[in-house]
C-alpha cells in the first residue's frame, strides 16, 4: 500500500498537476526517492525490485557508478554549446561504429525517440525519389507521440485525423491474428500481404517499424515474417527504417533486435537504454542516406538539446561498459531463466493467455478465458498493483505487463522477482475465487 508520506505529497501535487499520467504510474501511486541497481526505494522507506528497469530504460540499472561518474564530471566543464564538436563526440561515434553493424556507419544526435523517429522520416522525405511520397509502417505500431511518429500509424486524438500518406500492414501477432489463420500453417500470410500493400508499391519510400513491438505487448515475430518483408523492400527500393528505440542497446540479446532476424536496415532510431535513461537519441545509418545532399543540408540534424555534452557523456559511459562486461551475453543467459520461470507461471494460472519475449523483454498478456482469448486489464491491473505491495516493480499497459530487467541484475534478485510476481498472482486469483 501506498504510505502516508507518498499519499500526503500526492495529494498535494494533485492539486497542480495536469492528468494524463501512464497506466502505471496512476495505478501505482508511488514515490520514488532513489534507485541503486535493480532496486527502486519510495518516500516511506519501501524498497522495490525494479523490473521494469525505470520506463525500460536503465540497461545498467539505477544509478550505475560509472554512468554517474561521467555526468558528474561532465557537468562540472560543460553543458551546453548547440551542436559544436566535443572529444566526447568524437569518442561516442567510434564507439558506435565497433557496436553497431558495418552498413550503419554515419550518426546523428537528438534527445528523444519522438525525435529521433521525426529525424528519421525527413531523411526519408529528403532522399526519396519522386512520385515515392508514402510511408509504410506496421499496424499496433508505436514510434511516439508527436505528430509526424502519430500519422504513421493512423493515431488519431480527438476528432483529429492524422493518417496522412502512411500505409498499414499486419504485424505478427499470432496470438490475436487479424486474419484468423494460425502459425505455421498460415504460410505467414501477414508478410505476404505487407510485401504486398507495402513493399512492391511503387510510391512508397520506406517502410518503419518495430523488430519487436514494444508498447504493443512484445509482440515477436515468427520465423519467416521477416526475412520476407526485407527482402522485398530491398528488391523494390524501399528504405528500412528500423525504430529501436525500445530494443536498440542490447536488450534482445543482439545490440539491435534487428540482428536477431536478419534484418539490415538503411536507418536506425535509438534511445531509451542507450545513456541508462538521460534523455539520449541517435540516429545511425547508411552514409548514402545520411549524406545525401537533400539530407545533410544546415540544420537537418540540429536542434536546441541534441548532443549535448551531458547526453553523450551518459551515452558513451553506458555503452563502454556494456561492451567491456558483455553485458549482451548476459542478456541471453537471464532471458533464458526468463523464459522458463514465466512459462511455469503461465502454466499455472489460466489467467495468462500468451506469455512471450525475446531476451530481457517479455509480456504478459492476461485473459478472462483462453478459449475466447477475451482482454482482461482488470485482472492485470490488479496484479500490477499486488507486486508493487510485494515489493516489485513491472510496466503494466491495457491488459498486459511487460517485464524488461537491467542487464545487470542478480540471478538471484531476478529469481527472486519473478516469486514475487507469482505470489501476486496467486492473491489476486485467489481473491477472485
Amino acid at each position: 500500500m501506498t504510505g502516508p508520506l507518498q499519499r500526503e505529497l500526492l495529494t498535494r501535487e494533485a492539486r497542480r498537476l495536469a492528468p494524463g499520467a501512464s497506466e502505471e504510474s496512476a495505478l501505482g501511486r508511488r514515490v520514488f526517492v532513489e534507485g541503486k541497481g535493480a532496486v527502486l526505494t519510495d518516500l516511506d522507506g519501501n524498497q522495490y525490485i525494479d523490473l521494469a528497469a525505470g520506463t525500460l530504460t536503465q540497461s545498467l540499472g539505477h544509478s550505475h557508478p560509472e554512468v554517474v561518474a561521467a555526468l558528474t564530471e561532465q557537468a562540472g566543464r560543460l553543458w551546453n554549446v548547440h551542436d559544436f564538436a566535443t572529444p566526447d563526440r568524437a569518442a561516442l561515434c567510434d564507439l558506435l561504429a565497433d557496436l553497431l553493424p558495418e552498413q550503419l556507419d554515419t550518426y546523428a544526435f537528438f534527445s528523444t525517440g519522438a525525435e529521433v523517429v521525426e529525424a528519421a522520416l525527413r531523411a526519408v522525405q529528403a532522399v526519396a525519389e519522386p512520385g515515392r511520397n508514402r510511408i509504410g509502417a506496421l499496424r499496433y505500431g508505436f514510434h511516439g507521440k508527436t505528430q509526424g511518429a502519430r500519422m504513421l500509424v493512423h493515431w488519431d486524438i480527438g476528432n483529429q485525423s492524422l493518417a496522412g500518406n502512411s500505409v498499414l500492414g499486419y504485424s505478427p501477432y499470432c496470438y490475436r491474428c487479424p486474419l484468423d489463420l494460425a502459425y505455421p500453417s498460415c504460410g505467414v500470410r501477414c508478410a505476404t500481404l505487407v510485401r504486398r500493400h507495402i513493399a512492391e508499391k511503387s510510391n512508397v519510400s520506406a517502410l518503419v517499424f518495430e523488430p519487436v513491438l514494444g508498447a504493443a505487448g512484445v509482440i515477436v515475430p515468427p520465423p519467416g515474417y521477416w526475412e520476407q518483408i526485407a527482402d522485398s523492400c530491398r528488391e523494390h527500393g524501399v528504405l528500412l527504417v528500423a525504430d529501436e528505440v525500445l530494443t536498440g542497446g542490447g536488450r534482445t540479446g543482439t545490440f539491435l533486435a534487428s540482428e536477431r532476424f536478419g534484418i539490415q536496415p538503411d536507418l536506425v532510431t535509438l534511445s531509451k537504454g542507450m545513456a541508462s535513461g538521460f534523455p539520449f537519441a541517435a540516429l545511425a545509418g547508411r552514409s548514402d542516406v545520411l549524406r545525401h545532399p537533400h539530407a545533410s543540408r544546415a540544420g537537418s540534424t540540429a536542434s536546441t538539446y541534441a548532443g549535448n555534452p551531458l547526453a553523450i557523456a551518459a551515452a558513451k559511459a553506458t555503452l563502454e561498459v556494456v561492451r567491456r562486461d558483455t553485458l549482451i551475453q548476459r542478456v541471453d543467459v537471464l532471458g533464458a531463466l526468463l523464459d522458463e520461470r514465466l512459462a511455469e507461471l503461465q502454466a499455472t494460472y489460466e489467467v495468462l493467455g500468451d506469455v512471450r519475449g525475446i531476451g530481457l523483454l517479455h509480456g504478459l498478456e492476461f485473459v478472462r478465458d483462453r478459449t475466447t482469448r477475451e482482454p482482461a486489464p482488470e485482472v492485470a491491473h490488479a496484479v500490477y498493483q499486488a507486486a508493487l505491495d510485494l515489493g516489485l516493480r513491472t510496466s503494466v499497459g491495457g491488459h498486459i505487463i511487460r517485464l524488461a530487467p537491467p542487464f545487470t541484475i542478480d540471478r538471484a534478485l531476478l529469481e527472486e522477482g519473478i516469486a514475487l510476481l507469482g505470489r501476486a498472482l496467486e492473491r489476486v486469483m485467489g481473491e477472485q475465487r
